[in-house]
């Protein structure tokens, strides 16, 4: 079965009496390119196991059954399971899972599923649940080598921008800190079906083995980075203010003792710059 043609999916949906649901963000890939490159390009091997999230109707999951020991797709939406049970029945290396990726044990399944391999990860994910799903992997440490999955061209961007950049946000920083970020290839909106309104993008996060910066309360950390950000035409002095519910006071001294202009913009502060100004910030607190 050619599970990039249109006709051939066209009529394997109607069989099922599938409708496309745009709660779930649902969009096949129809270009025949793509996965066959996404999967080469995720790091896999022949020892490897792959868990891939949202496998549709099993498009990119047969190409990295070719290329893995072992893949575990998480599926949540139930109507598409019977129809994978026919697209990949030829491979013998892959278990569905019928659940919702956000709610489960990702530890356990790794333990259970894939006992001495390397894991990785690789999914065209969903847009609106890019940034939960991505940040969810990252947060919980998960023993995988890296993360490569297919997003909306505008979060590849902002993601894998140089913190410290115009392009850089909250986002950026969090992804950066836990991993080595890097777009692959651009995704025409014409390669999926039904076409979404914006192009997508693959791009690759290596999982680090420990963060580019120390800082000495991680959870402090993001909450400031996430208040320096969150009013981004203020100054910092001004968002983490706000953001942290914190006299502003507190905030300018701390920057002053940074060395940085109290003027600064967050979007002018490296990895460095705000690890410094977390600690800065949280000396003046006590």
């Amino acid at each position: 079965m050619n599970l990039c043609d249109y006709g051939e999916i066209t009529k394997l949906l109607s069989d099922f009496d599938f409708r496309f649901s745009k709660s779930l963000g649902q969009n096949f890939i129809i270009n025949p390119d793509v996965c066959p490159k996404m999967a080469d390009m995720s790091g896999i091997d022949g020892e490897s196991g792959v868990i891939e999230i949202g496998p549709g109707i099993g498009v990119l999951t047969a190409e990295l059954a070719k290329r893995a020991k072992k893949v575990v797709c998480v599926e949540l939406d139930s109507r598409l399971i019977p129809l994978l049970g026919i697209t990949l029945a030829e491979y013998e290396n892959i278990e569905i899972i019928n659940a919702d990726v956000l709610k489960t044990d990702l530890h356990a399944l790794i333990n259970e599923k894939f006992a001495g391999m390397k894991v990785f990860v690789c999914a065209n994910l969903p847009y609106y649940i890019t940034s939960p799903v991505i940040m969810a992997l990252l947060e919980s440490r998960i023993d995988v080598e890296a993360i490569t999955v297919m997003v909306q061209k505008e979060a590849a961007q902002r993601m894998c921008a140089q913190v410290g950049s115009r392009d850089s946000g909250a986002v950026t920083v969090a992804v950066n800190y836990y991993s080595e970020a890097e777009k692959l290839f651009d995704v025409s909106a014409g390669s999926f079906m039904p076409a979404p309104k914006v192009d997508s993008c693959v791009m690759k996060l290596t999982v680090r083995s420990s963060p580019p910066v120390a800082v000495t309360d991680e959870r402090f950390f993001f909450k400031t980075v996430r208040a320096a950000f969150g009013q981004r035409r203020k100054t910092a002095s001004n968002s983490i203010s706000a953001g942290l519910g914190i006299p502003k006071q507190a905030v300018i001294k701390a920057i002053a003792e940074c060395g940085f202009s109290p003027d600064i913009r967050a979007e002018a502060l490296s990895m460095r710059d705000l690890a410094r100004l977390s600690d800065a910030v949280k000396n003046n607190l006590c």
